[in-house]
């Protein structure tokens, strides 16, 4: 009988000395393996497909809160600051997560080829959301984690899935909200461009009316368009980056808390730690202690260093793993 994709995914991992984010063969594919819930992470999402093949997590972002289990997928269309904690994994059932990157080019150009084009949502989409794991895409990316066992059958094969993948998103139950997010002539595209300019200069004072003309849109229809992508607000989306961001330079480059907050852009100490305990649920000394101890206490993570130490601890996406 055919291996399911838990099966797979739990052989990659199995017998490996640490759980965590595994990097494979498949550039920009992920196993995350969880043998115990684990405390939330804070990261900021890339657009990208996380399969749940076992196990449940939830993720938020803003006010919104996503639940998904096996048989179940996040869609992320569009960079956000986000919550994300594994709720339901034990050693005999581990969490089992397989994070495939989405490229929004390649998106572009299979809607391009298809015929009729895909239609985008004609109103404000989000640009997070749950969807079913089943079928054709379901088939699709099992196949792609079947490449992890024949390393040679990667460069022929693996543009084709990928491209596969592409199509039954834009053909599936949310291809209205995905053709909103990829498609060039959008009305998403010059939010989505915006707020690319936005996390670029995240330390500077935010200007929505700045946002809203490289947008194109007035300043209310640019507020509205961004909060339901991101169910954030601009100044909301900018004092998450900010925070996170301090956090990492306090936790990885040890810097003291009015150093990390003025690096980020904030004036006021005081401002600072009132809005980092707000997000994080302690103050920033207390909370650097804690994921420190959190972070020692770790062996797999004890083992890294630099740049993926930083990912280990604040949990972000990379092509790597959790940058």
């Amino acid at each position: 009988m055919p291996e399911s994709l838990p099966d797979i995914l739990l052989r990659h991992t199995k017998g490996q000395p640490e759980q965590g984010a595994y990097a494979t063969a498949v550039d920009g594919l992920t196993i995350l393996r969880s043998d115990h819930p684990k405390p939330p992470t804070y990261r900021v999402s890339r657009p990208g497909l996380c399969v749940v093949a076992q196990g449940a997590k939830w993720a938020a972002f803003g006010d919104d809160r996503l639940e998904y289990r096996a048989g179940q997928a996040l869609l992320i269309g569009v960079e956000t600051p986000s919550i994300g904690r594994v709720v339901e994994a034990s050693p005999d059932r581990p969490c089992l997560v397989l994070m495939i990157e989405l490229d929004v080019a390649l998106l572009r150009g299979v809607a391009e080829d298809m015929a009729p084009p895909p239609r985008a949502s004609a109103k404000p989409c989000r640009g997070v959301f749950v969807t079913d794991f089943q079928g054709a895409l379901a088939d699709c990316v099992l196949r792609l984690a079947r490449l992890l066992d024949t390393p040679r059958a990667i460069p022929p094969l693996l543009p084709g899935i990928l491209r596969e993948m592409c199509y039954w998103l834009l053909a599936g139950p949310h291809a209205g909200d995905v053709a909103r997010i990829a498609l060039a002539g959008s009305p998403t595209r010059p939010v989505v461009d915006a707020m690319q300019h936005l996390r670029e200069r995240f330390r500077e004072p935010v200007r929505i009316a700045e946002l809203a003309a490289l947008a194109r849109m007035s300043a209310s229809a640019f507020h509205r368009q961004f909060k339901a992508l991101t169910s954030l607000t601009p100044l909301q989306y900018q004092k998450r980056l900010r925070l996170m961001e301090a956090r990492r330079l306090m936790i990885v480059h040890a810097c003291h808390v009015e150093t990390a907050a003025f690096e980020v852009g904030y004036e006021s100490p005081s401002q600072f730690n009132r809005e980092y305990a707000r997000l994080f649920g302690a103050p920033p000394k207390r909370d650097v202690v804690r994921s420190r101890a959190t972070f020692a206490g770790d062996p797999a993570e004890r083992k890294k260093d630099g740049a993926s130490a930083a990912r280990a601890v604040m949990g972000h996406l990379s092509r790597e793993g959790l940058r």
